[in-house]
């Protein structure tokens, strides 16, 4: 098992953002976390990747703990992570920007820089390199911030939300680039609303509401699980979609 969250929680004051969650990630698969907002799941992405202690439970990652470890000590292991907010670094060109995350393995400029216009290559930012990184469209910046991430050659990535805000098109080019990622070695796990992506990507997914794992199972079990059409639609949901399907 690549990634193992056993009975993970977190409180922030009177809130338990995440409350006795536990996940399991193979090796090679690509995994999605879904829920409603507020649900808890880029709290847990902080646990995991170390940006946040939990208060009990514990994460295995290769059959190693890694709770309690600073997150560049989790990224240099392998784990890296991409964040829902994206801020590049404004004074920076893209190019360089990427080459932040390769200096993690490159101590040498020159093999940073190197490895960022591969990693840019790799995903189709070749004529971006020079641009200032505040100039990028939404997309543009979603892509850049896949890259820093890959830019640590990792083998695990948690992905946060990198398809927020894209129109249709934007969101498949992203889809086609976590399949190569995938296909490289790289396993995945991924936070995700747009559906479409998630039942195309998926091998397993899990869903979190109200800091708790509430189902698992595959894209296509989940979609028919009342208790996860209820957690996004609300009370009586399941019952009111089965009477017009019924009807219909």
């Amino acid at each position: 098992m690549m990634l193992k969250v056993e009975g993970v929680s977190k409180r922030f004051g009177g809130l338990l953002a995440v409350d006795n969650a536990s996940l399991e990630v193979k090796q090679g698969s690509i995994v999605a976390l879904i829920g409603p907002n507020g649900a808890g799941k880029t709290t847990l992405f902080s646990i995991v990747s170390g940006f946040a202690p939990p208060d009990s439970g514990e994460i295995l990652f290769q059959g190693r703990s890694i709770k309690g470890l600073p997150p560049h000590e989790i990224c240099r292991l392998g784990l890296t992570r991409t964040f829902q907010i994206v801020q590049p670094f404004a004074g920076l060109s893209v190019l360089e920007n990427i080459a932040v995350g390769a200096h993690l393995h490159h101590k040498k400029r020159e093999d940073a820089l190197a490895k960022a216009r591969e990693v840019a290559v790799q995903l189709g930012m070749g004529r971006m390199l020079d641009l200032p990184a505040q100039d990028l469209t939404v997309a543009g910046r979603k892509r850049l911030e896949l890259a820093k991430a890959l830019a640590t050659s990792p083998s695990f990535l948690l992905l946060d939300e990198v398809m927020a805000g894209l129109i249709p098109s934007e969101v498949q080019e992203i889809v086609t680039m976590i399949r190569a990622i995938r296909s490289q070695g790289t396993t995945i796990l991924l936070i995700e609303h747009v559906m479409q992506a998630v039942m195309s990507l998926s091998d397993e997914v899990y869903v979190l509401n109200q800091g708790a794992m509430i189902a698992h199972g595959t894209p296509q079990e989940l979609v028919r699980n009342e208790t996860v059409i209820e957690a996004y639609l609300g009370q009586g949901a399941a019952r009111r979609l089965n009477t017009e399907q019924t009807n219909a």
